[in-house]
């Protein structure tokens, strides 16, 4: 294991027969015990559903402490990275391992810049959907199709091919993004520009139509690439493992992405943001907030929070300061702090972060809360909201499954299960039933 080393043992005793199982030490973190010989010395498997007390794998990617509220990339805060840096910088952070200088920066940017388009073929993709097709299923559907179109790139050994393969997919995912939107909403398609950066670009395919020009605001930019950063990696989460176990099997690296997105889709995990907007609607009023602040509280009421609290962190989520202060930015860009939503929000969070309930149990406001704010002033509608999750995680994604395609000791992904159906029984023929 990459990184780590074996710090003692401990014992497990089971009516006088002890196991010595090794304890393993990282770089940060908790340690973790090794169990890969746990069956074939005791005969026993461990049960973890969830898998919440389970490490899939090691990886020098990202770590996360939820009790101190810390993310870091590579040894980088997010923090720093979202407030001095930009997502290019955080794309070859997270695939190389490095900050780049000047001339990688550079390099690094022109090579993306120059695979965003797609095979024209493609564009024709889209049309075999229907009009209301939900943003994400045409995301699952043309990322799976990406490997009908680029053969040169899908062989799983070659390590220039997976490269090539991942500059590919972080390019030509904001194509794609912009495309759903625009084939959902019955605009005619707009290709990339060279001359625009990674956001920009974005902005521009998504919002601009032929007939006028597309003014650019250097606010809303900036924005949108720090809404990129703060969801380009998050460790081992559902679709990032979903990735993993697809990339285990020796998928192409497009069927793997495409399985990321799909697991992505559900409202437990990218959909989050969506449901933040579903519960303002819901509470419709400034005046409510304190009736369903009393709803939250109590147990037997099925209403609760969205965008407050998060499964990991159990302190401030380290992104959501940074997306609180992008929120107001982008607000004042859009001169919409008295817009009735976004006033209910804000009264929202001014109650959520002094009421001695919420104090308590740490339900700070996370990321989501703010971004699907941000998501909602910028014109997105709630559709679109995880697929651009999904278009900033993919460099994440990426970094992964290269992660683990580099690692000598991968293999196929096969957890097991505790069995609680009958035990053998006698097969009765049909006419004795």
């Amino acid at each position: 294991m990459s990184g780590s080393k074996v710090n003692g043992n401990v014992q497990l005793d089971e009516n006088g027969q002890v196991t010595e199982l090794p304890m393993i030490e990282g770089s940060v973190g908790p340690k973790v015990i090794d169990i890969r010989k746990l069956y074939a010395q005791t005969g026993h498997f461990t049960y973890d559903p969830g898998f919440t007390s389970t490490a899939s794998c090691d990886s020098a990617i990202t770590y996360i402490d939820g009790d101190e509220g810390v993310l870091m990339h590579r040894g980088y805060k997010i923090e720093e990275l979202a407030s001095q840096s930009d997502f290019m910088e955080v794309c070859y952070l997270l695939l190389k391992g490095e900050l780049p200088n000047a001339q990688q920066k550079e390099d690094f940017t022109t090579s993306i810049t120059y695979h965003t388009m797609l095979h024209e073929q493609l564009t024709k993709f889209f049309s075999g959907f229907r009009r209301d097709a939900h943003p994400m299923a045409i995301m699952v559907g043309v990322v799976g199709a990406l490997s009908a179109f680029y053969h040169d790139s899908t062989d799983i050994n070659d390590p220039r091919q997976r490269m090539i393969a991942s500059h590919r997919l972080i390019a030509k995912m904001p194509t794609i993004a912009a495309m759903a939107y625009k084939y959902s909403v019955g605009q005619p398609f707009i290709y990339p520009r060279n001359d625009l950066s990674y956001a920009e670009n974005f902005l521009h395919m998504t919002f601009s139509v032929p007939a006028e020009e597309y003014k650019m605001s250097p606010v809303i930019s900036r924005a949108m690439d720090r809404i990129f950063t703060l969801h380009a990696d998050h460790e081992q989460n559902a679709s990032t493992s979903t990735v993993r176990l697809a990339g285990s099997s020796g998928a192409n690296p497009f069927a793997c992405i495409a399985a990321g997105i799909a697991c992505l889709w559900g409202p437990a995990h990218g959909g989050a943001n969506e449901a933040v907007l579903e519960m303002l609607d819901e509470i419709g009023s400034v005046d409510n907030v304190q009736e369903y602040i009393n709803k939250a509280k109590d147990k037997n009421d099925p209403f609760r929070l969205m965008g407050f609290g998060h499964r990991v962190y159990k302190n401030y989520d380290p992104r959501a300061k940074v997306m609180q202060e992008t929120c107001y930015e982008v607000l004042e860009e859009l001169n919409m702090q008295d817009e009735p939503m976004l006033k209910l929000a804000m009264e929202l969070e001014r109650i959520a972060l002094e009421d001695p309930y919420f104090v308590e149990k740490k339900l700070f406001p996370n990321v989501d809360f703010y971004s699907g704010i941000i998501l909602k002033a910028l014109g997105f509608p709630t559709s679109m909201f995880t697929v651009l999750f999904a278009l900033a995680r993919t460099v994440g994604w990426v970094a992964q499954w290269n992660e683990m395609m580099e690692d000598p000791a991968r293999k196929i992904g096969r957890p097991r299960q505790l069995y609680t159906g009958p035990a053998e029984r006698p097969f009765v023929p049909l006419d004795k039933r």
